[in-house]
């Protein structure tokens, strides 16, 4: 399972739009909202990363709400991206990625999430205004750059201009990318729910794709094996 348009106007906006810190942004985005979603933890244990052994295929599921109403489902390269798709897991299993937001979507390119750090709803450091500036409490991960090229369902690791700034952060392409190809790590590909990915809330076209108001988030990511 692990083998397996773009809306640009220029290389150097897509290394701000597809970062993992925000960079240049035109427009601010309104105050944070508050939003009727589940309450999550305001503090989590930091998860341990388990490496993947050989031949164990896992996934996520996410379940998202907003304008978006679903389950995506994605199956992790482990084979490709070893060290991100653990990294993932981890947080993944630990809680980390539930209420997250979708901070960064740009119709035609690609649906960015997984800030936790600023990014999660209910929690204590929640502000829209700087998602998409956060991380995790694990380390950034070295780049495992690869020849899975960028098309329609892939999911990739969103990171600033440093190849070995990936952390938690990852988007979803909406079309095929090509000029990210072997720029930024595949780390998997949604394989159910692309019309769920397909209706998820866009952002505002002068922000850089930013979200205002209240953006679609992921209820519960669950690790699937």
């Amino acid at each position: 399972m692990s083998r397996t348009k773009a809306v640009i106007g220029a290389i150097a906006a897509v290394l701000v739009i597809v970062g993992a810190f925000t960079i240049f942004r035109s427009v601010e985005p309104e105050p944070a909202p508050v939003l009727d979603a589940p309450e999550v933890a305001t503090t989590l244990p930091v998860p341990e990363v388990i490496p993947i052994p050989e031949g164990t295929d896992i996934g996520l599921r996410i379940e998202v709400a907003g304008e978006a109403n679903g389950t995506i489902v994605i199956d992790l390269f482990e084979d490709v991206a070893g060290g991100h798709a653990a990294q993932i897991a981890a947080l993944a299993r630990a809680g980390y990625y539930d209420g997250v937001v979708f901070h960064r979507v740009i119709d035609g390119f690609m649906a960015q999430t997984g800030d936790v750090e600023f990014g999660r709803v209910g929690a204590e450091a929640f502000d829209m205004r700087r998602a998409g500036m956060g991380g995790s409490p694990l380390p950034d991960l070295k780049a495992e750059f690869s020849d899975e090229p960028f098309e329609r369902g892939i999911v990739g690791m969103a990171r600033s201009q440093s190849p070995d700034s990936a952390n938690s952060q990852f988007f979803i392409m909406f079309a095929p990318g090509s000029f990210l190809n072997g720029q930024y790590t595949v780390v998997g590909r949604v394989t159910e729910g692309m019309e769920i990915v397909d209706a998820i809330k866009r952002g505002d076209e002068r922000a850089n794709g930013s979200v205002t108001g209240e953006p679609d988030r992921m209820v519960k990511v669950t690790v699937t094996e």
